[in-house]
């Protein structure tokens, strides 16, 4: 028996009960540059790396708005990340036109399952060769899902898609205790220290290949809850972050100095 007599669709099981073609979606995802979510009580956040494909192309987008109240960050082929995010678009605005409010994540991230998991029923299609993490503010708080190419969904508290992103997982597990408490700001650096482990030895975080998405729940004037909107940030906008994040590295740094000339003293 070959491997190749059973990934030609979506539909031939294998002896051993795997469908091929759905792994080799999740392979896809796993070559796509890392992505970071984090989730609080009170806000999700999304930070990406951007891969440019040669010097004189620009970087590549991976952060994508949803609706005011929901966005995306993508790992795997782009190509079916606009036709999946094209999908929930067009599904947050029906809800807003008949129900008159934001559409609730689960119920978006349900749809966006069932839209994947057809593909992997029927003769002809395939499964979509992207990852997704969803994150959203509902009359619920903040939600943060995981979507892979099987259909499968899961509501995470903080997770990591895309190459190397088991460097970023082992920072997010160690620190997971005091995500939810965290404020906005300190999500963010949270958010960056852990995709800075997932780099390679000669790369760093800069403005021009680091993105960083915030959604919400913020307080008015008046003291009451109010949505935050859903919103990417790009270029300078995100270099404060990136310095505060290398000013961290700095101090542990000298700290660790200091601590080897007491030693020799």
């Amino acid at each position: 028996m070959f491997r190749n007599n059973y990934d030609n669709d979506s539909v031939t099981f294998s002896p051993q009960g795997r469908i091929f073609q759905v792994e080799y979606a999740a392979e896809a995802v796993k070559q796509g540059s890392v992505v970071v979510g984090i989730a609080s009580k009170t806000h999700v956040v999304l930070v990406a790396i951007k891969r440019n494909a040669e010097e004189l192309s620009s970087y590549q987008k991976k952060l994508f708005a949803i609706d005011e109240h929901v966005g995306i960050a993508i790992a795997g082929l782009t190509s079916d990340a606009r036709v999946l995010s094209n999908f929930m678009k067009m599904q947050c605005l029906g809800h807003r036109l008949t129900y008159a409010r934001d559409m609730p994540v689960r119920g978006l991230v349900d749809m966006l399952a069932s839209k994947a998991q057809t593909n992997t029923q029927h003769y002809g299609k395939r499964p979509y060769g992207v990852g997704l993490l969803v994150a959203g503010v509902d009359e619920a708080g903040p939600h943060l899902f995981e979507f892979q190419p099987s259909g499968l969904t899961e509501e995470m508290q903080a997770f990591a898609i895309g190459a190397r992103s088991q460097m970023a997982r082992t920072y997010l597990e160690k620190n997971l205790d005091v995500f939810p408490d965290c404020g906005r700001e300190e999500l963010i650096r949270h958010g960056l220290r852990a995709l800075k482990e997932s780099l390679v030895q000669d790369k760093e975080l800069t403005v021009d290949n680091t993105s960083v998405a915030v959604v919400g729940v913020g307080k008015a004037a008046d003291g009451s809850h109010k949505p935050e909107q859903f919103k990417v940030y790009d270029g300078h906008d995100v270099n404060a972050w990136i310095e505060s994040v290398g000013d961290d590295k700095e101090a542990a740094g000298a700290e660790e100095g200091e601590g080897m000339d007491v030693d020799k003293s």
